[in-house]
């Protein structure tokens, strides 16, 4: 069998590039139903792009590297695309949109798109080989329990990362990069909870409060969650990706609060009232009561001098926290690193030095933010792919 695009991977970067690559495409995929991570991403309604998106927001060795693909399809663009389809949305915080229904809204659509453009896809099928003869690519496929060759002009690299191994996620993209001379850049879990070997936090799990959360230098203003092995929640997520094992974090309790004028009003007015108390009025009662034992924060609010106010609201914001380690791919919403961005064409996404090779979405050495970042790059990347695999034709 032949065709002019073998596209490995039916994930959102794989789907979107076939609709975009011209005639005579091939999509493979080994899971029994194409865009997984799509129907199961944002609590099953699918955060597919974001208002905001901007390349600072995405991390790599080459920080100039996506600019090209994110300014030449943008999420205007995609949710042109979502509009067309007649699939509702909505905003929630910090430019986020999602599905009004559900996430396989977007693998319809998608679905939908690969349909027009006369695309072919293969489900439950698994890659044996692949071989390049200076031309043509060829591999050697299993599906149903028989062997396919398929010669391609194209081939695209579009089965992603490491993250969430359960829904089929493997390193492939990376050992096929290897083979054709590509350098892989060292890949970690991202957008990832933080774990404390001692489950310190335990007693607290489910607490959850508003933070701003700082890991070597970056730091973001979301909501922290308290957990049975360590910390989760949006801010801990996003500085899950600039965190590294054995390095500190620090958390600011207080974002939005005046602690030392609000205690020394409340010295004048409630002096018998006691220090857990009012800081309760702040924090999570449950958290206070964690804190409690290493600040102390024993006695009347009457008895704290300015000192002592001044010490608390020090500890507060610069709760300083080494994390043992990660929760690891098993949850891990990305990964970070990839395939080496020196050898690729920014505009084009094909390698430099292997004609007719692709390559796209979370495999590259391209990581967003949390937040529908990570979708748009894999729309955009696509795209680039797709129309220069069309223009190849």
């Amino acid at each position: 069998m032949q065709v002019n695009t073998l596209i490995l991977g039916a994930g959102a970067a794989g789907m979107m590039c076939a609709a975009h690559a011209g005639p005579s495409v091939l999509v493979i995929d080994h899971a029994k139903a194409p865009g997984e991570k799509i129907r199961i991403s944002g609590g099953g309604r699918c955060n597919f792009t974001n208002m905001h998106t901007d390349p600072a927001r995405f991390l790599g060795q080459n920080p100039h590297f996506h600019k090209s693909a994110l300014s030449r399809y943008t999420q205007w663009d995609f949710l042109g695309l979502v509009d067309r389809h007649k699939i509702a949305w909505h905003e929630k915080t910090l430019g986020q949109l999602f599905c009004d229904d559900k996430a396989t809204q977007i693998v319809d659509m998608l679905r939908t798109e690969m349909a027009q453009a006369g695309v072919q896809l293969w489900l439950q099928t698994s890659l044996v080989d692949l071989s390049h003869d200076g031309v043509l690519f060829t591999a050697q496929l299993e599906r149903e329990g028989k062997r396919h060759s398929v010669t391609a002009r194209n081939l695209v690299l579009a089965t992603g990362g490491k993250s969430i191994p359960k829904m089929g996620a493997t390193g492939l993209a990376y050992d096929i990069a290897r083979q054709f001379g590509h350098q892989v850049t060292d890949t970690r879990p991202a957008l990832v909870p933080l774990t404390f070997s001692d489950q310190r936090f335990a007693p607290i799990s489910g607490v959850a409060t508003p933070v701003i959360a700082e890991a070597n230098g970056t730091a973001f203003e979301e909501a922290l969650l308290f957990t049975h092995r360590g910390l989760s929640g949006p801010a801990v997520l996003q500085i899950s990706s600039y965190w590294a094992e054995g390095d500190s974090i620090s958390l600011d309790l207080l974002p939005g609060h005046d602690l030392p004028a609000r205690l020394k009003t409340t010295r004048q007015t409630h002096g018998k009232r006691n220090v857990t108390t009012a800081l309760a009025e702040i924090l999570p009662e449950r958290l206070v009561e964690h804190l409690a034992a290493d600040l102390p924060l024993s006695g009347n609010v009457g008895d704290l001098s300015d000192k002592r106010i001044d010490e608390i609201t020090v500890r507060l914001r610069h709760w300083t926290l080494t994390p043992t380690g990660s929760e690891g791919y098993r949850t891990a919403e990305v990964t970070l690193g990839g395939i080496s961005t020196d050898g690729i064409d920014s505009k084009t996404m094909m390698s430099r030095d292997v004609p007719g090779l692709f390559m796209i979405g979370e495999a590259v050495d391209v990581t967003g933010w949390l937040g529908g970042y990570n979708f748009q790059w894999a729309w955009s990347s696509a795209v680039a792919a797709g129309r220069a695999v069309t223009k190849r034709t």
